[in-house]
């Protein structure tokens, strides 16, 4: 006699819980700051190697927008890569959160017991306030 397996998971299940739309705002400034950097090589020689590793950490980034989701599941957030599930954060670890830069957020930052983490904001920066607001408002 066989017991039943649940099946592996095939991505995320908007079911399960929200995900949050991508928005590449974070990875398409640091591209154009890339690029505008370009303009002020007669000034310093050396603006090319600037410009070129800002644009690359922008097409990253870019890439990273298009590949990566996050779910807010009834007990943890949920990193997904397409159908893989990468990483899961159960709520009860976590100690506090953070965006940074209020009306313009770029940087999310939230704390585990175990461990830090700083992401940048590929993501509906308002749905993410209000899934962090949905799940953990008793953190400071």
């Amino acid at each position: 006699m066989t017991t039943p397996t649940s099946p592996a998971p095939s991505g995320p299940d908007p079911a399960n819980g929200m995900i949050l739309a991508p928005r590449p705002w974070v990875p398409l400034g640091l591209i154009a700051i890339g690029v505008a950097l370009l303009l002020l090589q007669r000034v310093w020689s050396w603006i090319p190697i600037a410009a070129a590793v800002v644009g690359l950490l922008g097409l990253v980034l870019l890439l990273q927008t298009l590949l990566l989701r996050l779910q807010f599941s009834g007990d943890a957030l949920l990193v997904w890569s397409r159908s893989t599930l990468l990483r899961r954060f159960p709520y009860s670890e976590w100690i506090g959160w953070t965006l940074f830069w209020g009306p313009l957020p770029v940087l999310f930052y939230f704390r585990e017991r175990r461990s830090p983490h700083l992401l940048p904001v590929l993501f509906d920066a308002n749905a993410l306030r209000q899934q962090l607001e949905l799940h953990l408002s008793g953190l400071p």
